[in-house]
């Protein structure tokens, strides 16, 4: 017999993996606002660096917005690691 509060910690397990988008969803918008506070702080970039993080920034909030959360974190990652920022 399994005791509730297994169940419950099994059940949360499942429907985790069942919706892994629904975590990224709420990354995008946290990882977006690090990005913004860290240009914010006029980082010392490249003109080319500074608009792959732009170009990265943008990408990930239309795909965010367009529901590809992971594609969103994937691109938005790419802007924080030019940044340095995690």
């Amino acid at each position: 017999m399994v005791s509730m509060t297994r169940f419950a910690g099994l059940f949360a397990v499942a429907v985790a993996l069942a919706y892994p988008g629904s975590a990224s969803a709420f990354h995008c918008p946290a990882d977006m606002a690090k990005i913004d506070a860290a240009l914010a702080k006029a980082p010392k970039l490249t003109d080319a660096q500074l608009a792959d993080v732009r170009k990265y920034r943008a990408e990930g909030e239309a795909l965010h917005k367009a529901g590809k959360h992971q594609e969103s974190v994937d691109a938005l990652a790419k802007a924080m690691k030019i940044l340095s920022i995690g």
